[in-house]
């Protein structure tokens, strides 16, 4: 496996500076990563995938490594996070799932008698291979100040993926079924809140220096239906993951008409999608770390594009703690040197006040 260029030592900042971002220093640089960072938009992660499958890439831990590690030895991003997929648990517990391109439920969740069948395995049977892979990209990150993150789906959003069976643009399935049978939802949710602390405790364990939570679908719901199926079960989720030494990231999609009830969530980071600027959620999150929220479709724009509206971004962020990211995935499309250049961007733009 090839190694990651060293980062330049500097003995001030031995802390990443990410981490002290994520903590909620108001730091003179936005730190920046992307979510979907190792993955399809780049040649070296497609000719992994010409000769292994989605799902052994995931489970072969030297695969999942050399994906993690593979932007990071292009760009100089301020972390990794570990290559995987928020379905990832739910194999553990019986459910049998394809991906074309996105998850394919081979038997999606239509009563309780489905729930009941779902198996709640012991944290060891989660995810060996994701455990094993976190263990070797962190040896290879070793001195070269590069946090690595971990991640999973919050219980919500697989509950929604479970139920409808495949994506949607409603996901009318799944919402039909919280008002039609509220009390085998509950169910689902209890499970699936249970599996989602023991993988993630499992990659703290492995060691991951930070979590990301992705609730891709909890904009779906209305504020009182969010509540009632969302907040409680990913409340205990993060709970959970408190003393663990990581700085806890939470990403709802679509939901800026859930921000009073996500401002309740105990976490240190707000991903934000790119819809509202982060001027207007920082009012919710006084004392804690933005995070976001460039449109992924900005890098497929020119770079004077990208200069832009990164500056944009960057100054919408300023008043508290900010990393940078972009609203959600990189697409497949984006070429390799647009990201260059937003890295560049980012990494010049100076946060102190008398340079603003």
């Amino acid at each position: 496996m090839m190694a990651v260029p060293p980062a330049p030592h500097n003995p001030l900042t031995e802390t990443p500076l990410f981490l002290r971002a994520a903590w909620g220093e108001d730091t003179s640089r936005a730190p920046i990563w992307v979510m979907r960072q190792a993955g399809r938009y780049l040649p070296e992660y497609l000719a992994v995938k010409a000769r292994a499958s989605f799902w052994e890439m995931v489970r072969t831990p030297e695969l999942a490594a050399e994906v993690t590690l593979q932007p990071l030895r292009r760009f100089p991003l301020d972390a990794a996070i570990l290559f995987s997929d928020i379905m990832t648990p739910l194999q553990a517990m019986g459910v049998r799932i394809e991906f074309n391109p996105g998850p394919l439920i081979a038997e999606p969740i239509r009563s309780l008698r489905h729930i009941e069948a779902l198996r709640v395995p012991e944290p060891e049977e989660i995810a060996p291979f994701g455990e094993e892979a976190i263990r070797l990209v962190r040896r290879e990150l070793e001195g070269k100040n590069i946090p690595l993150i971990g991640f999973g789906g919050a219980p919500l959003t697989l509950a929604t993926y479970l139920i409808q069976g495949s994506g949607s643009k409603e996901y009318e399935a799944f919402r039909a079924f919280l008002r039609q049978e509220p009390a085998a939802a509950h169910t689902l949710l209890e499970k699936l809140t249970e599996v989602s602390i023991r993988y993630l405790q499992g990659q703290l364990r492995a060691g991951v220096q930070a979590i990301q939570l992705f609730d891709s679908w909890a904009g779906l719901l209305d504020e009182a239906t969010y509540r009632a199926f969302a907040l409680p079960y990913t409340t205990r989720v993060l709970e959970a993951l408190a003393g663990w030494g990581a700085p806890r990231i939470y990403l709802a999609v679509g939901a800026s008409h859930l921000y009073p009830a996500i401002a309740e969530l105990p976490l240190e980071v707000v991903s934000v999608d790119w819809r509202p600027g982060l001027e207007r959620i920082r009012p919710y999150f006084p004392q804690r770390t933005l995070q976001g929220n460039l449109d992924p479709a900005v890098l497929l724009a020119p770079p004077e594009v990208i200069t832009q509206e990164a500056h944009r971004v960057l100054r919408a962020g300023l008043g508290g703690p900010h990393i940078f990211n972009l609203g959600h995935g990189i697409l497949r499309q984006t070429p390799p040197e647009h990201l260059a250049h937003l890295i560049e961007v980012v990494h010049a733009f100076d946060r102190t006040p008398e340079q603003i």
